[in-house]
């Protein structure tokens, strides 16, 4: 875990609105509760998706461009050259050697992460796409590789986040999202989760927050309450 990332940096809202008009306004009603930002495919398609992108870097908050790239490596180079020279702090690229390196040659100032396993998924849903191993060995050959493609960092759970900080090189970055402060909803699709605690405690240096925050009574408080959680973890540490 990196020890340069200040506390407050560390929480990155996920801000999964259906337009960009909602996305201002949640980011003007949380205010300094939070300083980073995931731009996901829903308001890419939304329309206004750079617009939002540079008021937020203008805003000075960090963010987070979470595309998860997956095409031809060429065709993936070009999308993250696209990025460069924004004030972009993260973007995402799945697939193969070849698509990583080429995402990594391409970065400029953008870190490049890799996406391991999403935790969406489970042991089952892995023996549907055909993987005979098993999700903590997965993650780890995916992160290796990761790594030895240039890429900054990786996509985890938290659950696999100490494995990582075992046989990885501890400059790859860790990235958890599926964070829930309190018990899932039954209409919850994600199904490998971890508390805040948890999370750094397992060797996380970002947590991704997205509904906790954004379906709470005063979104707010809630990112506050999650700012808290993780003052006290490092505070502790």
């Amino acid at each position: 875990m990196s020890d340069r990332i200040l506390p407050e940096e560390r929480l990155i809202f996920a801000m999964d609105v259906p337009n960009t008009d909602r996305a201002r306004a949640l980011a003007t009603e949380l205010g300094d509760s939070v300083r980073f930002y995931k731009l996901g495919l829903e308001l890419m398609m939304s329309g206004g998706y750079f617009e939002l992108l540079d008021w937020l870097v203008a805003s000075d908050k960090q963010v987070f461009v979470d595309l998860k790239f997956f095409d031809v490596p060429a065709t993936v180079a070009s999308a993250v050259r696209r990025l460069n020279n924004r004030g972009i702090t993260f973007t995402t690229v799945h697939g193969n050697q070849s698509i990583m390196e080429s995402a990594a040659e391409a970065k400029g100032d953008v870190k490049i992460l890799a996406v391991t396993v999403l935790t969406s998924l489970d042991r089952g849903d892995l023996d549907d796409l055909g993987f005979a191993c098993n999700v903590e060995d997965l993650v780890l050959s995916r992160a290796r590789r990761a790594l030895e493609a240039g890429c900054d960092g990786v996509v985890s759970s938290g659950l696999e986040a100490p494995r990582l900080r075992e046989f990885i090189d501890h400059r790859l970055l860790v990235v958890t999202p599926g964070i829930r402060p309190v018990d899932n909803r039954p209409a919850d699709d994600q199904k490998r989760v971890v508390s805040v605690e948890q999370a750094f405690s397992n060797g996380a240096d970002y947590i991704v927050v997205g509904r906790p925050i954004r379906d709470a009574d005063s979104p707010r408080e809630a990112a506050e309450g999650i700012q808290k959680s993780i003052a006290k973890s490092f505070a502790a540490a």
